[in-house]
């Protein structure tokens, strides 16, 4: 990896956690096929120009009817959703960060099938596009 990609592959970590972070949706409605419980939910991060793929990521979240997106924990990052839907068993919304390391829009979907889900995040952060794919499946009820 070339030293001008070093500081890119950073942000998108940082990016991926944010993204994530700030997702804290409610919908109306029966909302789509999806089980509630403990999700396991693996990201991976494409970027044009980075000819090494980044290592997924993994981690464990509780899914709700109340809140289909998943999401993770960082501190230092105020987003908010500008946009959101529920379509069928679809699940859009639109994102806008402002973080250390600059402004983020980001553009998210994920479709359920029960106790599964695939989706994409395209965000743009630094004049750099980057997608976020997404997958998740139910592992177990959710731990009170």
């Amino acid at each position: 990896m070339s030293q001008k990609h070093k500081p890119i592959v950073a942000l998108v970590i940082v990016v991926s956690v944010v993204l994530l972070s700030a997702l804290s949706i409610s919908f109306a409605g029966s909302g789509p096929n999806m089980q509630e419980g403990l999700w396991e939910i693996t990201t991976k991060m494409e970027m044009p120009g980075m000819p090494m793929s980044m290592p997924a990521m993994k981690h464990t979240q509780c899914i709700t009817k109340e809140n289909f997106v998943p999401q993770s924990s960082q501190p230092n990052q105020e987003c908010k959703i500008t946009e959101n839907k529920v379509d069928g068993d679809t699940v859009t919304w639109t994102m806008e960060c402002d973080a250390p390391e600059g402004k983020i829009r980001a553009i998210g979907e994920i479709i359920y099938n029960g106790d599964s889900f695939k989706g994409t995040i395209k965000m743009t952060m630094q004049g750099v596009d980057m997608t976020q794919h997404l997958s998740g499946r139910r592992i177990g009820d959710c731990k009170q």
